[in-house]
C-alpha cells in the first residue's frame, strides 16, 4: 500500500496519542474530519492501522513477575505444534505467544503475581502443555525500551 504525507502525519499523530479523537487528529493535521475519517478507514482496511489499544501496567494490578519462556516443540508428533498452541492459548497468564524459525519454536510471555504463583503456573500449567521438548525461562528484570512506534 502506498501512503502519502497525510497518511504519515496521521500515523505519527496516532502513535503519539492513541486516544486522540478524529476531530483532534483533524485539527492537528489541519484537514477536515471527513478527510481524516476516510484516511483512517483506508489505513485500517489495508491492515496498516490495526486499531488502538490500552496499555496496562500489570504491576499496578498485582502481577510483579514477568517471565519469557522459550519453548522447543517435540516435532515427532505431526500435530504437536498446533496442539501446543491451542493449549497455551487457554492459559490466562500467557499474555503473548510468538513463533520463530530456528532452534527455539515459540516464546511465551507469562505474568504471575509473585514467585510462588509463577512456580505454581510453571509446574501445573506450563509443563503440562503438550509436546514440549525443551523450555528455557528468562526472568524479566526491566524494560529498557518498549516502543512499537516507527519513524514515519
Amino acid at each position: 500500500m502506498q501512503i502519502d504525507d497525510l497518511d504519515r502525519r496521521l500515523l505519527r499523530l496516532t502513535q503519539s496519542d492513541p486516544t486522540a479523537s478524529v476531530p483532534a487528529l483533524a485539527k492537528d493535521a489541519r484537514v477536515s474530519v471527513a478527510v481524516v475519517r476516510r484516511k483512517l478507514d483506508r489505513l485500517e482496511a489495508a491492515g496498516v492501522l490495526k486499531g488502538r489499544q490500552a496499555v496496562i501496567d500489570w504491576a499496578a494490578l498485582g502481577y510483579a513477575v514477568e517471565v519469557s519462556l522459550r519453548i522447543t516443540i517435540d516435532k515427532a508428533q505431526p500435530q504437536g505444534f498446533d496442539q501446543f498452541l491451542a493449549a497455551a492459548r487457554d492459559v490466562p497468564e500467557v499474555i503473548e505467544i510468538q513463533t520463530f524459525l530456528g532452534r527455539v519454536d515459540l516464546r511465551l510471555s507469562v505474568l504471575a503475581r509473585d514467585m510462588a504463583h509463577y512456580q505454581e503456573l510453571y509446574r501445573d500449567r506450563i509443563l503440562t502443555l503438550p509436546h514440549i521438548a525443551d523450555v528455557e525461562a528468562l526472568m524479566h528484570v526491566a524494560s529498557v525500551k518498549s516502543d512499537e512506534g516507527l519513524p514515519i
